[in-house]
């Protein structure tokens, strides 16, 4: 398949502004909406993790199946992705006993494992390569255990290092200040910081989700989960009304590796 053909069927966004605040605030969203369904809704982890489970892969499936992008679609797929993330990352953290490490370098090492396939299957893990069923597989996957890994650091960075919700985030937004500035003032891989900016986004929107909604005692807020959730939920949908989404391919090179 040659260049041009590829980005008419790109099914991703461009990597804009737009992208990463709607991103971060699709994170957040997952964090509040996780925590709605397995706390306030009292379902658990495990029932929790199967439902959100079985929403992304029709969601995906569904993804694939489109013929173009279609923002709305990928946007839900990407917080049914986040939603997923969160109950799954504190059913490997709590309910298996595993802990904040233990779930980071096992959810770390299974992100990996997947890039690494993509690599070996198109020579990139570039965003420019979803153009096929097979590599927008590789891209849920990666996205999914990318949600996953940064919801796990999240908690092991407010809750172990005695951070807190609020500290936390400040922490996740230097480092995805960093990302930025090693954007526009290096040469470092656009690939590779896109993919770090990707699982930075996720413990940002999950410290502040947790932020909004944990109690007072535990340095949270203690807003209602589901009022912040349908609040943020709106916000997202006033993004796609009002700004542009458009297909695209990552700003780096096409063929770059990572």
């Amino acid at each position: 398949m040659n260049k041009a053909a590829e980005d008419v069927l790109s099914k991703v966004p461009e990597v804009t502004f737009t992208f990463w605040l709607i991103k971060i605030a699709a994170t957040t969203l997952g964090e509040t909406g996780g925590d709605t369904v397995t706390m306030t809704l009292h379902w658990g982890y495990l029932a929790g993790t199967a439902l959100f489970l079985a929403v992304l892969t029709v969601l995906v499936a569904w993804q694939i199946a489109a013929g173009v992008f279609r923002p709305y679609l990928y946007w839900a797929t990407i917080i049914a992705s986040t939603t997923f993330g969160t109950t799954m990352a504190d059913f490997a953290d709590r309910s298996l006993g595993i802990g904040y490490a233990g779930g980071s370098t096992l959810l770390l090492a299974c992100l990996l494992i997947v890039l690494a396939l993509w690599h070996w299957s198109r020579g990139s893990i570039s965003v420019d390569t979803v153009a096929t069923p097979k590599v927008e597989v590789f891209y849920w996957a990666a996205i999914t255990f990318s949600q996953t890994l940064g919801t796990a650091l999240g908690d092991w960075t407010a809750d172990s290092t005695g951070l807190g919700y609020e500290y936390g985030a400040l922490v996740f937004a230097a480092g995805l200040a960093a990302i930025a500035a090693a954007y526009y003032w290096t040469n470092v891989s656009r690939v590779l910081l896109f993919w770090i900016a990707f699982i930075l986004t996720r413990p940002l929107g999950a410290t502040v989700g947790d932020y909004l909604d944990k109690p007072v005692r535990h340095g949270g807020l203690a807003l209602s989960r589901p009022v912040a959730s349908a609040v943020i939920a709106a916000f997202i949908l006033l993004c796609l009304l009002l700004l542009p989404q458009r297909a695209g391919r990552h700003p780096g090179q096409p063929q770059e590796l990572a």
